[in-house]
């Protein structure tokens, strides 16, 4: 069955981009309504964004939502990475400021407090989105790709020269508690090198070595270390994970991304819906159910507190 949450829930936190001050509040919503976002911050006429892949923009080192108004939302990854992987699939979340904060730099924190507040199931079927063929998108830098499969599961492949982080690759079905357990808590990450440039570019204003984790060369420079030997190639997980929750309901299929991002992923989606013969959209019944993320999740699945 679709669920939401029991109850309404806060967060406030610090835009990374932006460095803006940011509460958002996630309210209960009916079953069939979705996820969406709304900007308590302008005109209420036109402050509605819809989760959806049709609405994301490009945009530098994140995922950036923009509705019929040309009003904007960014960084919305690790938010709709909390609810796929907490198996809420209608909600609605108002947002007083143009980007969610970054809290932690994981999605552990949001993760903590929907599964504190609750979350109820709803008198409708969830309606899953089943890879029929292969999809893929390259851009010459990485690719990403998704297979037909009778569950989700994310594989993921980074490469990076900075000896702290170098190759790394890890797969995972994303059922029974995956997400909470093994890919929430894990950091967005940055070289030391690239943090000068990003604040030449107007971005990660709000930056801190308490939200992403910073590397140079061997050595991590955020204090207390990495949470997993392997938290790099996990939080790209996430990140996808957010993403692919954009499509509109859970995905029925593999996906790999390799050296891979936000634009990419986005791009894969357009790819599989530009064609109904990628895909179908399936009534979900409970044997289906327990191959999706969120399914058979625990408040124990996340191991200590992140608030």
């Amino acid at each position: 069955m679709q669920n939401t949450i029991k109850s309404s829930i806060t967060f406030t936190g610090q835009g990374l981009h932006s460095g803006h001050a940011v509460s958002v509040t996630l309210h209960p919503a009916a079953a069939e309504s979705g996820i969406w976002f709304r900007r308590t911050d302008v005109d209420s006429e036109v402050g509605y964004i819809k989760a959806h892949w049709d609405a994301v923009n490009a945009s530098q080192l994140c995922t950036l939502l923009v509705n019929e108004h040309g009003v904007s939302l960014s960084t919305v990854e690790h938010i709709m990475a909390a609810l796929a992987g907490c198996g809420v699939h209608n909600v609605m979340i108002e947002v007083d400021a143009n980007e969610v904060p970054i809290l932690d730099g994981s999605a552990a924190p949001f993760v903590e407090k929907i599964l504190a507040a609750g979350i109820v199931a709803q008198n409708a079927p969830v309606r899953a989105i089943e890879v029929l063929r292969s999809v893929v998108v390259d851009n010459g830098r990485g690719s990403a790709r998704l297979d037909p499969a009778q569950e989700m599961s994310i594989e993921f492949t980074i490469d990076f020269d900075a000896a702290a982080i170098g190759r790394q690759n890890k797969v995972l079905k994303m059922a029974n508690g995956a997400f909470i357990k093994e890919l929430s808590d894990s950091r967005t990450f940055c070289l030391a090198s690239d943090v000068d440039a990003m604040h030449a570019a107007g971005l990660a204003k709000g930056g801190t070595m308490e939200n992403a984790v910073v590397v140079d060369g061997a050595d991590v420079l955020s204090p207390g270390g990495l949470r997993h030997a392997d938290e790099a190639v996990r939080h790209k997980m996430l990140d996808a994970m957010g993403d692919l929750m954009l499509a509109g309901g859970p995905i029925l299929g593999r996906y790999t991304g390799i050296k891979s991002g936000h634009a990419l992923t986005n791009f894969l989606l357009r790819k599989l819906f530009s064609d109904p013969e990628n895909y179908r959209m399936i009534t979900c019944d409970d044997a289906v159910s327990e191959n999706l993320p969120g399914s058979g999740i625990d408040s124990s699945d996340l191991l200590r507190s992140y608030s």
